[in-house]
């Protein structure tokens, strides 16, 4: 990371921090709904799995390519204290393949979400190398092998931020930082806007030689992406008897995309208007003391070349299994 995005990164997650702090003072939930717990602490225990998936299109007469990174399954462990949470993690070798046969992606995979009582915050810097194409077979390998470009590598940074009106009703943390118990459904509208910066490149073409007849793009080596725009969408989640719930989140923004593809010899700039999604879900057990769930936070962004007639598609996302406790710091809380 050069040394522009570290300082525009660590701006960002002063501030995020600075909203989520002054969001909560005076705040109110109605107790009914959702449940705090001021005088606790959470310690959670999970699994996760991060991705990045890059879409390829073709000229319609073949199949569209799609990178994937290979990233590791990690152990981690955190806690959260009133309004902050920390979480450490690994990917231990008992975990993961040492021989992976997808081959290896290196790199750096920075995602934060935040969820201040008037909020929904998403932060990402992405910058994994090393992708496969799946399934087995293509670009001419053997058919029980998978198509590895080592030197294919990805740099996507953005933020996104949306307001969720009822706020007293509805709680993002229940769902997603155990910090919080939803006992009764509810729901809320959700708007606000994104914006992401990003490349994709590799050392040669993005698209192996064997497919070159078939894809309109074959030869260009970088795509540059800068897209912004407003969306909303809706949250709510479901809940069965106070304890089992199931949340489901999508926002569709409507984005300006600015395009560049690119070798040596040429640069083609498009600009388009498309959509793009952030989604989020959540489902399992919750209550005064113990959370047992399962989560899905990701992003889509779909955005059209000049060389293409349909669009590039960039993915990204982290899908965790948690289990978490809270404890009393002060008095005694009886359930």
């Amino acid at each position: 990371m050069n040394q522009r995005k570290q300082v525009l990164l660590t701006a960002l997650i002063f501030i995020i921090c600075s909203v989520q702090l002054n969001a909560q003072k005076g705040f109110q939930q109605d107790t009914s709904y959702y449940e705090t717990f001021p005088g606790k602490t959470t310690v959670r225990l999970y699994l996760s799995k991060k991705y990045v998936h890059l879409n390829f299109p073709s000229d319609g007469s073949a199949e569209d390519l799609e990178y994937k990174a290979n990233p590791k399954l990690n152990l981690g462990v955190g806690v959260t204290v009133k309004n902050i949470s920390i979480n450490l993690f690994n990917g231990f070798s008992f975990l993961n393949n040492k021989a992976d046969e997808k081959g290896k992606t290196k790199g750096f995979n920075f995602q934060v979400h935040v969820y201040p009582h008037k909020w929904a915050i998403d932060l990402m810097y992405v910058a994994p190398k090393g992708y496969h194409l799946e399934p087995q077979g293509l670009a001419g390998v053997p058919a029980d092998k998978y198509y590895y470009r080592e030197d294919v590598k990805t740099t996507f940074f953005g933020i996104s931020a949306y307001q969720v009106p009822n706020k007293k009703r509805f709680s993002y943390r229940a769902a997603l930082l155990q910090s919080e118990w939803q006992k009764k459904s509810a729901g809320s509208i959700i708007y606000g806007g994104e914006i992401h910066h990003g490349t994709a490149q590799g050392d040669s073409a993005l698209i192996p030689a064997f497919y070159s007849s078939k894809f309109p793009q074959a030869g260009i080596n970088k795509i540059n992406i800068l897209s912004f725009g407003p969306g909303a969408g809706y949250a709510y989640t479901l809940v069965m008897a106070q304890h089992f719930f199931i949340t489901g989140s999508m926002v569709i923004n409507l984005d300006v995309n600015f395009v560049r593809e690119e070798n040596e010899a040429i640069k083609e700039k498009n600009v388009s208007l498309n959509p793009s999604k952030v989604f989020k879900a959540a489902a399992g057990y919750n209550g005064r003391r113990w959370n047992i769930s399962a989560n899905w936070t990701g992003s889509s962004i779909s955005t059209q070349g000049s060389l293409t007639p349909e669009n590039y598609k960039f993915s990204s996302g982290n899908i965790r299994l948690v289990v978490a406790h809270r404890f009393d710091r002060h008095k005694k809380d009886h359930s």
